[in-house]
């Protein structure tokens, strides 16, 4: 086997990335080395690509980054038992400690010592990435690479939604990006009783239309909060999932919740965000903070909405791309004006919309 693979480096402490060729990492006792076949930029790539506060806190430069993929095992370590070699998988994405307190109370997504793929350490924008054996999703051989891939951002919506009562509930999706995207399609077939979904861009809002969402808002042209409680009646959304990260938008998702709703913030903010804490404690709001997904209760309720055929991640996919062209996939997905770009590495040179995708020709005219 050769020593060295092509990678997508976050070598500086600053925005952008480089392409080298580095050292193919090497397996402990209880790690599997997987070929990667296709992986996909998430938010928060875009968040570490851009090198805003997040990440300058956040992110171990000098690695590979990239957290969504999907291959093949290669290799596997000498204490792995349950992972053969040709075993098609994917990961969670978050290395835990196991032994703390949240880790042996059910709640190891947050675990203190947490190492994050792609994050703190090594990602999966290569051609090979090494996992630990116990971070290991078995995929279904008959899926296809490019949405095999989108299930970490998938455990994100999934657990957004299922973080509390859904069924027949008013809900609004503040943000229509990736993941606000696939979490109207799991809060529509989770039996959420409206969807309504908020963003700033014709492309993104156009997508959500085509996901399911009941009612979409363009929140530059109206009063977010006044919409919302106009189409509920006086009421205000019963569940607010916050997916963009932007304060005001976080604001607004606030006053747009109902008396005694759920607000679930998965958003990254990239500074500050002052609060009324009044608006929130007279409306008995209950707020849920997500990170990542429950280890692993969301990946099993995930494998069953994948198998129920209701979720439609196809439509998710508008361009693949390799990875010698990550400079245009960033700017891409910057814009907007995109769905989920994959990078497929058995390509090179090659950027282009995916031909049948609803939305590619939507690109055009934009």
């Amino acid at each position: 086997m050769k020593k060295t693979m092509t990678g997508l480096v976050k070598e500086h402490r600053a925005p952008g990335a480089v392409y080298k060729e580095v050292p193919i990492p090497e397996i402990g006792p209880d790690e599997v080395l997987v070929k990667v076949k296709a992986s996909s930029i998430c938010g928060t790539d875009v968040h570490i690509y851009n090198w805003d506060k997040w990440a300058e806190k956040s992110v171990v430069t000098g690695n590979v980054f990239g957290h969504e993929f999907a291959g093949i095992v290669v290799e596997s370590g000498e204490q792995v038992e349950k992972i053969r070699i040709g075993d098609h998988v994917s990961a969670e994405g978050h290395m835990v400690c196991g032994t703390c307190k949240a880790c042996r109370t059910g709640n190891a997504h947050v675990c203190h010592h947490t190492r994050s793929f792609g994050i703190t350490a090594p990602g999966c924008f290569a051609e090979y990435a090494v996992v630990k054996a116990g971070s290991i999703i078995q995929n279904d051989p008959d899926m296809p690479y490019e949405l095999a891939c989108l299930q970490d951002p998938l455990g994100n919506a999934v657990h957004t939604v299922l973080s509390g009562d859904i069924v027949g509930k008013s809900v609004l999706i503040v943000g229509a990006g990736l993941i606000g995207l696939m979490a109207i399609s799991v809060a529509k077939a989770c039996g959420a009783g409206l969807v309504m979904a908020a963003d700033i861009h014709p492309y993104r809002l156009h997508m959500a239309h085509q996901m399911g969402a009941d009612i979409v808002i363009n929140s530059i042209n109206a009063n977010l909060p006044q919409v919302v409680r106009d189409i509920t009646g006086g009421e205000g959304a019963e569940v607010v999932l916050e997916m963009s990260g932007h304060p005001e938008a976080i604001r607004d998702g606030f006053e747009a919740a109902a008396r005694a709703a759920r607000v679930s913030l998965l958003g990254i903010p990239t500074r500050d965000v002052p609060m009324d804490l009044g608006q929130i404690i007279f409306k008995g709001i209950r707020v849920e903070g997500i990170t990542g997904r429950r280890m692993y209760e969301t990946w099993y309720q995930m494998k069953g909405l994948l198998r129920s055929g209701n979720l439609g991640l196809d439509k998710l996919v508008t361009h693949t791309c390799s990875l010698d062209r990550f400079e245009e996939a960033f700017e891409l997905m910057k814009s907007g004006a995109c769905g989920k770009i994959v990078f497929l590495n058995e390509l090179s040179n090659h950027f282009e919309p995916v031909q049948g995708n609803p939305f590619h020709q939507k690109l055009l005219h934009v």
